[in-house]
């Protein structure tokens, strides 16, 4: 009796002191929690690159100006050597070198010398660190980007200017540096295809189906959307995973080209700048055309056993009304969105391509005959490289 007495007597601890309690203790969980996440993230942040990419992110510093000469990166995507090297020879010839700076991605192991080019302008300036480039893949906008960030590596060089090895240029040089330079956006063949099945839901989240763009890879950049291209360690990992092109049909795979075709298609370079700079909200710092001109073959059955492709001009198709035709454009109409993009700069109304593509040796030569580029120099086509 006494023992109960006494054990009824012990004082019994308020229910809301035990919430107290259990309240502190879901606290501090919460905040050794936040503390754990906030290093994790930190460690994240600072992992040097992603797994898909070979270019390392930069840290650079953003200038409102840039005080000095700025220039121009004319950038070369060959295969192998540049066959209009003569035209572009001529083209920088009378350029003050302060205005342009020339990168050239090129097959691996290529030099550009005396030997294999008729311009002292392209000598040594191939890329060190390309790699083997295969149309369709994603190879091709990996060599975009080692271009861009050899480019960048100069605080002068203020717009970058995609070429291929069979663009040829419509104007001077003059004419063409004041043209880029008069604008403060960059040239971007962009629109939604609303027929579009290249995009790829496996993609999704990381890219939205609504961002997802098409265009030209022909495009002229402002530094600042060059360091959002070569900076970028999202996108290029999920073209380089889901956007892919289907094998072409080919007779000795026999039966297995009807699963081969089963395959989904994709060409990455047609959609890669479109879309990253879509998905960084910079649509509205766009012009959205190319400023490099493009025939594409219109036959139904060269589609399909070939696939799209650009018509090569030739010596007879490069004629002084063929190209002021090229130049008399002066606006761009996009059937899928049912847009015309009319060609301006600065709100004044300018021609809307500054280059063209694809031009045969030939049809190069009778460029330059024009005077075109600047002034003929005969010697140009006999000096050729061994």
């Amino acid at each position: 009796m006494t023992k109960k007495a006494h054990a009824s007597a012990l004082p019994v601890k308020p229910i809301h002191h035990v919430l107290w309690l259990v309240w502190k203790m879901v606290i501090l969980a919460s905040i050794i929690l936040c503390v754990w996440a906030f290093f994790k993230l930190q460690k994240y942040s600072e992992s040097p690159v992603s797994p898909y990419s070979s270019l390392p992110r930069k840290s650079r510093v953003f200038l409102d100006r840039f005080e000095g000469n700025p220039k121009i990166a004319f950038l070369f995507l060959a295969r192998r050597d540049l066959p209009l090297d003569f035209l572009w020879g001529s083209f920088f010839e009378n350029a003050d070198k302060a205005n342009f700076s020339i990168y050239i991605h090129s097959e691996p192991g290529f030099v550009f010398d005396e030997s294999t080019t008729r311009s002292g302008l392209f000598y040594n300036r191939q890329l060190k660190n390309g790699i083997k480039v295969v149309w369709g893949e994603a190879s091709m906008i990996e060599a975009e980007r080692l271009l861009l960030d050899a480019a960048l590596e100069d605080p002068a060089n203020q717009r970058f200017v995609l070429l291929s090895d069979s663009c040829a240029p419509l104007y001077n040089f003059s004419y063409i540096y004041n043209y880029l330079m008069a604008s403060p956006r960059s040239f971007v063949d962009s629109f939604l295809d609303k027929k579009d099945v290249r995009y790829n839901p496996k993609m999704s989240p990381v890219i939205p189906q609504g961002k997802w763009r098409k265009g030209s890879q022909w495009i002229t950049l402002t530094r600042r959307h060059a360091e959002v291209i070569v900076d970028d360690e999202v996108v290029f990992p999920a073209f380089r995973k889901f956007c892919k092109r289907r094998p072409p049909v080919d007779a000795s795979y026999g039966k297995q080209n009807l699963k081969l075709q089963k395959q989904h298609n994709c060409i990455p370079d047609e959609h890669y700048v479109q879309t990253l700079l879509a998905m960084n909200n910079l649509e509205a710092e766009l012009e959205r055309r190319t400023v490099t001109y493009t025939v594409w073959n219109q036959s139904a059955t060269k589609m399909e056993n070939k696939g799209w492709h650009p018509i090569t001009f030739s010596y007879a198709g490069a004629g002084p009304q063929q190209i002021k035709r090229i130049k008399d454009i002066n606006h761009v109409y996009y059937e899928t969105e049912y847009r015309t993009e009319w060609c301006s700069n600065n709100s004044t109304s300018v021609p809307c391509f500054l280059f063209a593509r694809k031009f045969s040796q030939g049809a190069a030569m009778r460029l330059l005959s024009q005077g075109v580029v600047g002034n003929f120099e005969v010697t140009a086509l006999l000096d050729s490289p061994p």
